[in-house]
């Protein structure tokens, strides 16, 4: 049993921040991460003496030129919790983080901490009462997806059975928006719709841009874990 919902139970409505240049988190997903710098070490011990939670957030476009002021971010980040963590001698951690609700930063909090905290709201899916709607763009969806994959792979086996399976239509985009090798203003705007079947319709759209723009290999090696 999942202990995601409990975790959101106890949410405070202020997160932790951990702004990232090029990473864009999703509900549902599992990421990795390896803290060196102190104003995160300091961020990562307030975390696990805690609720166990932080967010990850983008960094707008331009953040290399704001040296005098902290960098612009997203107003839509990720709430995810600490799911392992390990301690090394020299105070660096390395963790794993599990998406678990896109959130909505409202304001920043002054602090004297070293790192940054915001007040935020928790932003669930919204999902249409129609269900063929549903079903008609889970199955587009599917197509554009599979398309791009070679059918004798792996990596096409496992998509179609997350295709096919019971998982829902909002969590399916999820996993593809983390997984995919979309530019990293897709994710955003993906991570931006709570609106299940907007998502989708995007997600579908995505699927269209020419694979030259992709920022890594395409199809990569896809994972469910």
């Amino acid at each position: 049993m999942t202990e995601d919902p409990s975790a959101l139970a106890n949410f405070a409505g202020e997160t932790r921040l951990f702004p990232m240049p090029n990473l864009v988190l999703f509900p549902h997903v599992v990421q990795g991460l390896h803290i060196f710098e102190p104003r995160y070490r300091q961020l990562m011990a307030d975390t696990l003496a805690g609720d166990g939670l932080m967010s990850l957030v983008l960094l707008k476009p331009g953040w290399e030129d704001e040296s005098d002021s902290p960098p612009a971010l997203e107003a839509m980040a990720c709430l995810a919790r600490v799911t392992w963590h390990e301690c090394l001698p020299d105070g660096r951690y390395n963790l794993r983080l599990r998406g678990l609700s896109r959130v909505r930063l409202m304001e920043e909090v002054t602090t004297d901490k070293l790192y940054r905290l915001s007040r935020a709201e928790l932003l669930p899916d919204i999902v249409p009462a129609e269900l063929p709607r549903l079903t008609e763009l889970r199955h587009k969806l599917s197509a554009a997806v599979l398309a791009r994959f070679p059918q004798t792979g792996q990596a096409h086996q496992q998509l179609l059975e997350l295709f096919q399976g019971d998982t829902p239509l909002g969590q399916v985009c999820d996993v593809l928006s983390y997984a995919l090798p979309l530019g990293v203003e897709v994710k955003q705007a993906l991570l931006g719709e709570t609106q299940v079947d907007l998502r989708a319709e995007l997600m579908i759209h995505s699927m269209h841009i020419p694979p030259g723009q992709a920022e890594r290999k395409f199809p990569p090696d896809f994972s469910m874990n």
